[in-house]
């Protein structure tokens, strides 16, 4: 058997069953789910560094959405906050590096 250890998209299992191999699957609790969730974001950011694609970015945000849900925050509301964090902060449009302040 292959082990891989890890999270995967909801649709894995099936995929994996077409391609006519027997995927090995368990349920995670809460506890487990959200660390799982936290390592495949590191996963994803790691894979986005080295690839640097867009397919990468989008894992990303999957996992982030992943994340806020399990905590309890919906899409929607997730991308309130970012739009409001936006118009109050600023986004990174203007590339600006704080070398410090004094």
């Amino acid at each position: 058997m292959i082990e891989y250890q890890k999270l995967v998209r909801d649709r894995i299992p099936q995929i994996i069953r077409n391609a006519g191999e027997l995927p090995v699957t368990r349920i995670l609790d809460d506890e487990e789910y959200l660390m799982c969730l936290e390592n495949k974001l590191d996963e994803e950011v790691a894979e986005f560094h080295k690839d640097n694609n867009t397919e990468e970015l989008a894992d990303i945000l999957e996992v982030v959405y992943a994340l806020a849900e399990a905590n309890g925050y919906s899409r929607e509301e997730l991308n309130r906050i970012c739009t409001e964090k936006r118009e109050e902060r600023g986004g990174f449009h203007d590339r600006i590096f704080l070398v410090g302040k004094e």
